[in-house]
């Protein structure tokens, strides 16, 4: 009995090896079989920081061989730079792209997500409302706005959709009452209008309704969200062309009030910490290099020189070359840099006069300003003061009209009268004398 037990048990064991194998490789096979979806979230504003991220995020999903990426869009807009570099972004990729527009695609956002296959939109999502304007909230010139509107249109097309209604949302010149945009205004889609025009495969309340939906037909997929990380989050922040001016204004202020203050103190860290995130946003991002940083780092240095060690402006000016070539190394942008450094240098600018003004005896402006004085009391005279001559007399050789001439024994002395006239031949007495000044007074002939 004992022997047709372990036989059993030996046999048992035998066949869940020869099991093994299989169990493996329908494991295997059902996790290949499994599809897989990236959600990349495309959120806040559309800046140079967004589109590294978006770069890393697509290369995670196309190394991983997803089966399909879904951009998790909510954006009022951004940068036209850096929303075309996206959209490149994504017509390079051979991976299938879904726009959820969650709830906004507005201005940048609406040509990131007509840059996609296909548009899926929240029940209360809003697209459109793409006009170019600069800086200022004021619409772009004329080639810009051409560049934008042909832009929308290859986006529109590309993906079989009307470009009427693209157009529309980057001009005013469209009349389309039926979707509440007459002339005028804007174009900006709801999610019911979107579907009727054709610009939207479907409406979702959520990522997993969304893969519900008959043109994706990916309920079972395995869903990867792709996160920001914190240096990401970071670099986004410090490439936001409204925070670059900041940071370097708060920089070169720091670093001017450091020069008033003993030893190194709060003021010098905070200008260090500002120029620091903007180097390392910009060097995180890809933007900069580490010659940008050695360019920048050799500026200051010559500057404290010329500070410290004046060198008839050559260090100066050598330092401040060397300081502008640097961050414009690091700039994505040059129109941006030069706005940005614009600020900084007039924030700068002001700061030195100000500091100047109210503490010149500090700083290192005390070694540059002479502030002794050469008084006659500390013994320091600019001519030799002629004492022997006080209440001496003598005679006006021409009209002191306050100067002129006296005649005081054999001498001939240049003096000033005590205050008004004295006429040729008066009769005078010496009263004050300082250098080579000698003061006189009219005396009449009996007091001689």
């Amino acid at each position: 009995m004992r022997k047709a037990i372990l036989l059993l048990s030996l046999s048992a064991l035998f066949l869940g090896f020869l099991l093994i194998p299989v169990q493996l490789y329908m494991v295997g096979s059902t996790a290949e079989d499994k599809p897989s979806v990236y959600v990349i979230p495309v959120e806040q504003t559309v800046e140079r920081g967004l589109e590294k991220f978006l770069e890393r995020a697509l290369a995670e999903a196309e190394r991983e061989q997803a089966d399909q990426i879904i951009l998790d869009i909510d954006t009022p807009g951004g940068a036209v730079d850096a929303a075309g570099n996206i959209a490149q972004l994504l017509n390079q990729t051979d991976i299938t792209t879904t726009a959820y527009v969650n709830p906004d695609a507005i201005s940048a956002g609406a040509y990131i997500a007509l840059n996609a296959d296909q548009i899926v939109m929240h029940p209360q999502g809003s697209m459109g409302a793409a006009g170019v304007i600069d800086g200022a909230g004021n619409a772009a010139e004329e080639k810009a706005q051409s560049y934008w509107l042909n832009q929308m249109k290859n986006a529109a097309e590309k993906n079989g959709r009307d470009p009427q209604f693209a157009l529309a949302m980057a001009s005013t010149n469209h009349d389309l009452p039926e979707l509440n945009s007459p002339e005028g205004t804007f174009l900006t889609l709801g999610a019911e209008d979107a579907i009727e025009i054709g610009y939207s495969e479907g409406t979702a309340s959520s990522i997993n309704e969304l893969l519900s939906l008959d043109d994706i037909n990916l309920p079972d997929a395995e869903v990867i969200h792709s996160e920001v990380s914190f240096a990401e989050k970071i670099a986004r922040f410090v490439t936001n062309p409204i925070v670059i001016p900041i940071l370097l204004s708060v920089g070169s202020l720091g670093l001017i009030l450091e020069l008033y203050t003993p030893g190194f103190g709060i003021p010098g860290m905070i200008g260090l910490a500002a120029l620091g995130l903007f180097f390392f946003g910009h060097l995180f991002a890809g933007f900069a290099g580490w010659e940008s940083i050695i360019l920048f780092s050799v500026g200051v240095i010559l500057i404290v020189i010329e500070i410290f060690i004046p060198g008839f402006g050559v260090f100066g000016v050598l330092g401040i070359a060397s300081i502008i070539s640097g961050l414009f190394l690091a700039s994505f942008s040059t129109a941006t840099m030069l706005f940005a450094v614009g600020v900084a240098l007039i924030v700068s600018l002001l700061a030195a006069i100000l500091l100047f003004r109210f503490l010149g005896d500090r700083g290192p402006w005390k070694k540059m300003v002479l502030k002794s004085s050469t008084t006659s009391e500390e013994g320091y005279l600019s001519n030799e003061t002629r004492t022997e001559l006080l209440s001496q007399h003598g005679k006006a050789l021409t009209r002191l009209s306050p100067a002129g001439f006296a005649q005081f024994g054999e001498e001939r002395l240049d003096v000033v009268s005590e205050g008004g006239y004295i006429e040729q031949g008066s009769l005078l007495k010496v009263v004050y004398t300082s250098g080579s000044r000698v003061v006189v007074r009219e005396v009449q002939a009996d007091h001689k």
